[in-house]
């Protein structure tokens, strides 16, 4: 991967556009980048991550977005950067824009922005750009797969943090297993140590769990053969357990074979009994069943001999009603035509009563006739009647005329009456109006006043609350502080301590004909003794941490502290020194105030409407009292045309209606008589009628009566029945019949006869030898059942236990073979000599890469002295295999990495990265970094080293590769030729580049 150019625009410090230009810079090979602390060196090399991975290195990636947007920028200026590269063979521009808050174009507030990416193809044999891609996560799959890395493994391999690195040579195996597993991506193997782990318990549990099965199978096999069956007392994942099953299996099984022998022969002669018992309950019952029904019988034939005299009655009974149906229909006529007699002479005796005397005794002629002269009286009244009705409209139109007179009267009082005070309304309504308007005006003035004093009142109180909290907030700081200087003394008291009493704790791991780790001898006479308080080396890490904890407490609180002083700072600007108290007061006022003008305005529509209504009344008032006079004028000419109508329609009334009150009245009577005289005569006609169908039916009912036998028709009706008697009388003597023919069919049964001539038959006793007789072949069957079933039962659980026997020898071997496996990766087989889990082997081997690639390196900066070693060796409690010690050429003596001078550490540290950086690569998949970075670190080194150090990064140029320094140390820039500087000003930073090719 080779840099070629970056495009800046505001980015972190850099408030406008800046650009640089790395095919210049790296022309020489070895560049710097250098400028004063704060003003954007690291901001550089964010700018690079950040295009490629869209997040930028370590800490700094938390709280990104806006966040990256320089402070110093343009309010119309988007951040955004763009890096120009070319990896794998491929020229690429990566372009990322960050999301961005930016005004509205319209309107007020801000809008936010998304993130924006694009990624295109230099293609040279068109010469042009070619667009490949806009999605984020596209382009960041094609430059991860590209470059091989990750954002970790690009921040440690490209961007060398050195104080990273120092840190790795002093740590301990713990957390350079978590660094070298970041870089180089172990963690399968640690997955597979994991799911090694997991299929091993699986594996176990299905073994405990088939054995338990087979267990469970041989308790219900003991359950169903009872005492035939003993089984040993075993238990899961003993040796042997299958083969003591099925042996006890086999016994069972054998024992339980010749049981169920024994029953099969009890059942067949338990079922024999049976059926001889069953044979004798049956002629017992029928003996019985034919001697019960010969006695009942002979019983019914007795009752049948009482009765016979009741059902000849029955019979003579039936006989004349018979007869006495032949009679029934001339009854019946003779019975509805008296009915309808009875009825019209009710009905003659009825109207004959609403008669005049004169006509009581007249005929029906006679008071036809009547009825006729009456109704041609009643229609000489027609013309009277609606003369009278026509008189009746008169009355009520004059009544109505009436009414309009007093409505117009009172309608032009009204209106004279409401039109005289008009003037003073008006300017009533108009004052309203006025009123209103004002305090519209009023209200508008006040509400520009209200957010103002709102906002004051809240940052008063704000104000107010942000003073009692910074109280609190100091004091918890000033604890903290205290706190965290009782941690550190107790710290450094402990560590003074151990290292008083470090010879005890080196002497405890010396062994005989081993070497002394310090002095190298073989005998130890004297070792050092551990006294009473010893120190150890977790004591001292705990007060550390103690420590650490107490003073990331104490950081927090102080941070916490200032931001409650800046925002108090910040309230009491915008709220001044004015107590809360008094602003709220005159908050208030200034709100009833506002609340009183807009109640008053409120009413100004209300007001301007009843004025438009007012005016509208007042038309219509004046409109109305015009009309009302018109139409009194008109009524005048109506009332004489009514009164000359009028009279003429009462002489000619008198005339019709006689003596009555009206000619209703008279029209009436006349309708009520003629009714009456029609009534009258239609009833005489229908009397007379039915008296003539009478006597025809009282003859022909004398000759039915005398042809049917009867000597009177009383005789006939009396020997008529009706249907329900009818029934019953026949169902008696069906009944009768039915009982003499079953009687005598029973006692003419041979079979029934001879069973009564033989003695009593006795069910009962046979019935009980039948029961017991059941009773035994019940148990015998109940007996040959439960030995089918144990004998089945045991055929299926001995089949199963021999299936699951066989299934779990292999499963055994599996588990086997899978715990040996999940033991060596763990690190606890006894075959793993060190106890070395396989992720930590892996990281072993790396490490031991990483250390022979940094040797290389290191052993030129340190003129031949030092040289980084892997170690196998075990320390404490922690891992095997992540050792790194420096042996020194000097003493000839292998030594801790901690115990390295400042400088050392720093030429060490980044030989170590340089190291990593090419294993890392080609772990990758040899990728070729064109471009690394060096981030501080120079400034602990003199002048001879620094040569060397500076004469191993340009030796670097022999693997095509350009390095760039960032460093602020002065002696650099003499002696390194090109140079990319970073400019702090109050606008923002900027960049120089000058010493290119």
């Amino acid at each position: 991967m080779r840099l070629h150019r970056l495009d800046i625009t505001a980015f972190g410090p850099f408030g406008g556009s800046q650009s640089v230009d790395f095919d210049e810079l790296s022309a020489a090979g070895l560049f710097l980048l250098h400028g004063p602390t704060g003003a954007g060196k690291t901001s550089v090399l964010d700018a690079v991550c950040y295009a490629l991975y869209g997040s930028v290195p370590g800490a700094r990636q938390s709280g990104q977005g806006m966040t990256l947007r320089s402070d110093h920028a343009a309010v119309g200026t988007r951040t955004e950067v763009r890096l120009e590269l070319t990896v794998a063979g491929r020229r690429l521009e990566v372009t990322r824009q960050p999301p961005w808050e930016r005004p509205k174009l319209r309107g007020r507030g801000t809008t936010v922005d998304k993130a924006q990416t694009w990624l295109r193809e230099y293609d040279a044999t068109a010469g042009t750009w070619k667009d490949l891609s806009r999605s984020h996560q596209e382009i960041g799959e094609e430059i991860t797969q590209l470059l091989g890395m990750s954002r970790e493994q690009f921040c440690q391999v490209v961007l060398l943090p050195q104080g990273d690195f120092a840190r790795f040579l002093r740590a301990d195996a713990e957390a350079r297993g978590k660094l070298l597993g970041r870089l180089f991506d172990t963690r399968r193997f640690a997955e597979v140590e994991k799911r090694l782990a997991e299929r091993r318990r699986t594996t176990e549990a299905r073994v405990r769990e088939g054995d338990a099965a087979l267990l469970a199978d041989a308790h219900r096999m003991q359950q169903a053969a009872g005492d035939a069956m003993v089984l040993p007392e075993l238990a899961p994942g003993e040796p042997g357990l299958a083969e003591a099953v099925l042996t006890a299996a086999a016994v069972a099984r054998s024992t339980a074979g010749e049981l169920l022998a024994v029953a099969d022969c009890r059942l067949d002669a338990a079922e024999s009994a049976r059926a001889a018992a069953e044979r004798d309950l049956a002629d017992a019952r029928e003996l019985d069943r034919l001697q019960r029904r010969f006695g009942e019988a002979r019983e019914r034939a007795a009752r049948l001999a009482e009765r016979v005299d009741a059902h000849r009655a029955d019979e003579e009974r039936m006989r004349r009603a018979r007869k006495a149906e032949a009679v029934a229909p001339a009854l019946e006529l003779r019975d509805a035509a008296d009915a309808d007699h009875r009825r019209a002479a009710g009905a003659e005796e009825r109207a004959r009563a609403l008669l005049p005397a004169a006509l009581a005794g007249a005929g029906a002629a006679q008071l036809t006739a009547a009825a006729r002269r009456t109704a041609e009286e009643l229609g000489s009244l027609e013309s009277a009647r609606r003369a009278e009705r026509r008189l009746a409209e008169l009355a009520e139109e004059r009544a109505r005329l009436d009414r309009q007179d007093r409505a117009d009267e009172e309608a032009l009082y009204e209106a004279d009456t409401w039109l005289a005070g008009w003037d003073t309304h008006r300017d009533g309504l108009q004052a309203r109006v006025d009123t209103a308007q004002e305090a519209a005006t009023r209200a508008e003035q006040l509400a520009v006043q209200r957010d103002p004093a709102r906002r004051r009142l809240d940052a008063a109180r704000e104000r107010d609350r942000l003073a009692t909290e910074a109280d609190e907030a100091r004091r918890r700081a000033q604890a903290a502080a205290e706190h965290a200087l009782e941690t550190r003394a107790r710290w450094l008291d402990l560590k003074e301590q151990r290292l008083n009493g470090i010879a005890a704790e080196l002497a405890a791991h010396l062994t005989d004909g081993v070497p002394c780790a310090v002095c190298g001898a073989t005998d130890h006479p004297a070792p050092a003794r551990r006294v009473a308080g010893h120190v150890g080396r977790e004591a001292e890490e705990r007060a550390l941490a103690a420590h650490q904890e107490a003073d990331e407490r104490r950081a927090v609180a102080e941070r916490h502290l200032a931001a409650v002083r800046e925002a108090l700072a910040a309230a009491t600007a915008e709220a001044g020194d004015t107590p809360a108290r008094q602003l709220a007061e005159e908050a208030e006022e200034l709100e009833r105030r506002y609340a009183h003008a807009r109640a008053l305005a409120s009413g100004l529509h209300a007001a301007q409407e009843e004025v438009r209504r007012a005016e509208h009344e007042r038309e219509q008032r004046v409109a109305a009292r015009q009309q009302a006079a018109v139409r009194a004028a008109s009524r005048v000419a109506g009332r004489d045309r009514m009164q000359r109508e009028q009279s003429a329609l009462e002489e000619e009334l008198a005339q019709a209606r006689g003596t009555a009150d009206s000619v209703a009245a008279r029209a009436a009577e006349l309708e009520l008589r003629a009714a009456r005289l029609t009534e009258a005569a239609d009833a005489v006609r229908a009397a007379e009628d039915t008296a003539r169908r009478l006597k025809d039916a009282d003859a022909r009912l004398a000759d039915a009566a005398f042809r049917a036998g009867f000597d009177t028709p009383r005789q006939a009706a009396a020997a008529l029945l009706d249907d329900a008697a009818h029934r019953e009388l026949q169902r008696r003597l069906d009944t009768w019949q039915t009982e003499e023919a079953a009687v005598r069919a029973v006692l003419a049964e041979a079979d029934t006869a001879d069973a009564a001539r033989r003695p009593p038959a006795d069910p009962a006793s046979a019935e009980r030898a039948a029961a017991d007789a059941g009773r035994r072949l019940r148990e015998a069957a109940s007996a040959r059942d439960a030995a089918a079933r144990c004998c089945a039962e045991l055929g299926r659980l001995s089949a199963r236990a021999t299936t699951a026997a066989r299934g779990l020898a292999p499963l055994r071997e599996e588990y086997d073979r899978v715990a040996r496996l999940a033991s060596l990766t763990a690190g606890t087989s006894a075959d793993n000599e060190r106890r070395m889990r396989l992720e930590s082997y892996v990281l072993a081997a790396r490490l031991e890469q990483v250390a022979a690639a940094a040797t290389a390196r290191l052993l030129r900066m340190s003129s031949g002295r030092y040289t980084l070693v892997h170690s196998d060796d075990r320390t404490g409690r922690g891992r095997s295999g992540l050792g790194l010690h420096v042996v020194d050429a000097w003493t000839g003596r292998e030594r801790d990495t901690a115990t390295l001078s400042g400088g050392e550490t720093f030429f060490a540290s980044l030989a170590l990265a340089l190291g990593l950086a090419d294993v890392v690569t080609d772990e990758a998949g040899g990728v070729r970094l064109d471009t690394l970075f060096i981030d501080e670190g120079f400034g602990s080194l003199d002048d001879q080293t620094l040569d060397e150090v500076l004469d191993v990064l340009d030796s670097l140029r022999e693997r095509d590769r350009s390095v760039g320094i960032v460093s602020h140390v002065a002696d650099l820039r003499r002696r390194v030729h090109a140079q990319l500087e970073v400019v702090k000003g109050r606008s923002g930073s900027a960049l120089r580049q000058r010493g290119g090719a």
